[in-house]
């Protein structure tokens, strides 16, 4: 069952958590005077309107028409119920999931891959640096420049860069430059702290060049709400008057940010972060101040961390290996605002088999930590009798993944 959107029901301002958060974040500091960064101190890295957004109170912020029209290629996208899952699971759980694999990139990253190429462009921008994980923020990023003309150069994590070479032939079809991280060091498997210190050294290094950031900072998950606006107008046309619980992988935190901050007023809906437990961020860091690169050349942050020299074992879910979250996620969790959990891959790729079976599609090993999370609270409905509504973002396919499927199916995978 499908539940779309027309084209002019599509959001036209994004939902800014900011204004809205049950505690005040505190100002990320200068890596070197650990003072308080001003935007004069951002700004050899990001445009003026990035950082406008980084730190507004504005509670809407209006997307522009220029965004719009290349948003409009794939959005508004499917709210789906999960009625095969569902009967598979015997549960009174009424399950939704918002379809972000839709988009050209195949997952939810363009929403702010987009904007972030267009007020670069705005600003005379002609080169972007970055780092990807799995591959998806590269890619999305590199089809972003490509709709401005604007060059592109990926550092992906070298784990992610030798198991997923399609993704770099991607990339590069948009016209990006895919580079493996760290680049000094060949026998390193890499890290999202390792290949974000890369991309900014080698931003700072050119003044025709400025750096991208797939997740963490305000203004991505500002972006990124779009997924939630979305969901919450097609959760009505469904019938239904709000999700019970708001589901969504946590790496840096766009993913689950864009589908749950809409929500987060509501006091009456649970928002529930899945983590892998390899990279236990939210349920076994610690809250504080770090560094969001391995080099500690970024703006420190307070988060739940790792440690910004953390090195997570490898694991498919590449999107998710990063030591710490999002100033907005980690906040809402130290509050009480937001639930977190973690799970070994076996179980997020069982949940992602199944998934794929009786619903037909294929999710990217991050969104197997979402449906693993929805199907546990569906069975924790079916036990307690209640038809409670779950909404999770499904925010990627597998197409690209299929090596871990691989070895998921032959028996071969580790619980890292």
């Amino acid at each position: 069952m499908q539940y779309n959107l027309a084209a002019e029901k599509m959001p036209t301002a994004w939902f800014n958590a900011l204004p809205r958060m049950p505690e005040p974040l505190k100002p990320p500091l200068h890596p070197g005077t650990k003072e308080p960064v001003g935007p004069d101190d951002l700004a050899p890295l990001f445009p003026m309107a990035l950082i406008e957004q980084e730190m507004s109170a504005s509670p809407y912020i209006d997307i522009p028409g220029e965004v719009l029209d290349v948003l409009r290629l794939w959005r508004p996208t499917p709210l789906r119920r999960a009625i095969r899952l569902e009967q598979a699971l015997g549960t009174t759980a009424r399950i939704y999931y918002k379809d972000e694999s839709v988009s050209p990139a195949g997952s939810h990253k363009p929403n702010t891959a987009v904007p972030q190429a267009y007020y670069n462009s705005k600003e005379g921008i002609k080169r972007l640096t970055t780092e990807t994980g799995a591959g998806q923020w590269g890619t999305a990023l590199s089809f972003a420049c490509a709709q401005y003309g604007i060059d592109a150069k990926v550092y992906m994590v070298r784990n992610s860069f030798e198991a997923k070479p399609y993704r770099k032939i991607i990339m590069e079809t948009w016209g990006a430059e895919c580079v493996p991280s760290p680049v000094d060091d060949p026998s390193s498997p890499g890290s999202l702290g390792m290949a974000i210190s890369d991309a900014v050294r080698d931003a700072v290094s050119r003044d025709d060049t400025h750096y991208a950031l797939g997740s963490v900072l305000n203004h991505v998950l500002l972006h990124q709400t779009i997924i939630g606006l979305e969901a919450r107008e097609q959760l009505a046309m469904a019938g239904e008057k709000r999700p019970d619980v708001v589901i969504a992988p946590c790496g840096g935190g766009s993913n689950l940010g864009g589908v749950a901050l809409p929500f987060m007023e509501d006091k009456e809906v649970r928002l529930l972060a899945v983590e892998p437990l390899s990279c236990p961020t939210l349920t076994q860091g610690t809250y504080g101040y770090d560094f969001g690169d391995t080099a500690g050349m970024t703006p420190m942050m307070e988060m739940y961390t790792l440690g910004a020299d953390f090195m997570p074992p490898t694991i498919h879910a590449g999107g998710l290996r990063y030591h710490g979250d999002a100033p907005i996620i980690s906040s809402l969790v130290h509050s009480g605002r937001m639930e977190a959990i973690a799970y070994p891959q076996s179980k997020t790729f069982e949940a992602a088999a199944l998934f794929a079976k009786v619903e037909g599609r294929l999710p990217a090993p991050e969104c197997g930590h979402s449906i693993r999370g929805a199907i546990d609270e569906a069975m924790a409905a079916k036990e307690a009798g209640d038809d409670r509504v779950i909404l999770f973002n499904y925010c990627g396919h597998g197409f690209l993944d299929l090596a871990a499927y691989d070895d998921y199916n032959q028996g071969r995978m580790i619980d890292a």
